[in-house]
């Protein structure tokens, strides 16, 4: 399949991420025969654009996928959808690259992130289908795989910064109303998130677990120790949603088993496929998350020892949550499957 064009299916098209999985590929120029987009029954007919071209969006339906030969089949949807049409997508013979959380945690499901862990990708041949990981994973495990193939890892802290883009359409909508209403002087509604999010930090995001964890802070954890093959990592996460529109920020302490400078960690990360050191503090260089907006790499800097433990480093890491956090690691995986000649028609 290397050399040849393919048929892609994007489902849940006129969603946020779906639309900027259509402009990934668009942008990042893949080889696409045939394009079919699915949503919803309300969005059926509508129109999206791509290369220039119109498409009409057709309903999701148990159907939907047989007689159209597609090759590779990425899912915008939620979890409840993706259970649902996934299999089904993968039984007419394509390579699904799902978004949702629902498979990830599959032991026979593989989780990718194609800069760590590409060789994962022959176990989709069983069922044919890929997790694409939590946007607040993807960014972080780049970074750890990285330092620990130079100095292992011991434990890993990480506190999250993260956008209303990760919430969704409605949850951008709610911050710009408030922000708008505040300035007016009138009172404003949480209807999105718990509380006012206009000009506040609010550390809950998705729902409270018996642990006292939050299933988001969960997902870090547990798809981490997935994707590195690290089963026993010590790590753990508090995740926080803040009033920025786009880029998730991550404070990240790391302690290793042996030293390690921030020399030598800034040179490992410098040389890492998909990241971008922005690490000059005395020039004012440093990742934000305005800099990661609509960008396909992980910025990172504040590079630095942590003097509290023998060997410890500090790091901040962004990324566009709706790109590299999704669209864009979903469109790798596509990528990495050309790469390595994987179709579900082959398996």
């Amino acid at each position: 399949m290397r050399n040849q064009k393919v048929n892609i299916a994007v489902v849940g098209a006129t969603g946020m991420v779906g639309r900027e999985m259509l402009r990934v590929l668009e942008d990042r120029d893949f080889p696409i025969d045939q394009l079919f987009v699915f949503a919803s029954e309300r969005s059926e007919g509508e129109i999206v654009a791509f290369n220039g071209k119109d498409y009409r969006i057709e309903a999701l339906k148990p159907e939907a996928f047989e007689g159209k030969s597609i090759d590779f089949a990425l899912f915008a949807t939620d979890a409840a959808i993706s259970a649902e049409y996934a299999p089904r997508a993968a039984a007419a013979g394509a390579v699904v690259i799902d978004n949702s959380s629902h498979f990830r945690m599959q032991n026979d499901i593989p989780l990718i992130v194609p800069e760590v862990n590409p060789d994962e990708i022959s176990k989709a041949a069983q069922h044919g289908i890929i997790a694409n990981p939590n946007c607040s994973t993807i960014q972080m495990v780049v970074c750890l795989k990285a330092l620990n193939d130079s100095v292992p890892i011991k434990r890993v802290v990480v506190s999250t910064y993260q956008s209303v883009s990760g919430a969704g359409l409605d949850a951008m909508n709610e911050l710009q109303t408030q922000v708008g209403e505040l300035f007016a002087g009138r009172d404003v509604n949480a209807k999105i998130f718990p509380h006012r999010i206009a000009f506040n930090c609010i550390p809950h995001i998705d729902t409270f677990l018996e642990n006292g964890m939050t299933k988001e802070e969960m997902k870090m954890i547990n798809e981490t120790r997935k994707i590195l093959n690290l089963p026993n990592l010590l790590i753990t996460a508090t995740a926080v949603r803040v009033p920025v529109f786009i880029g998730h920020c991550e404070s990240l302490n790391i302690e290793f088993n042996s030293d390690f400078s921030a020399e030598e960690a800034r040179e490992v990360l410098h040389n890492t496929p998909g990241l971008v050191v922005m690490d000059d503090p005395g020039s004012r260089l440093y990742p934000t998350a305005f800099d990661s907006a609509g960008q396909d790499e992980i910025l990172v800097g504040r590079i630095r020892k942590d003097e509290s433990v023998p060997f410890g480093l500090h790091l901040w890491i962004a990324a566009d949550n709706i790109r590299k956090g999704a669209a864009t690691n979903a469109v790798q995986i596509a990528e990495l499957c050309l790469e390595k000649n994987f179709s579900r028609v082959a398996a």
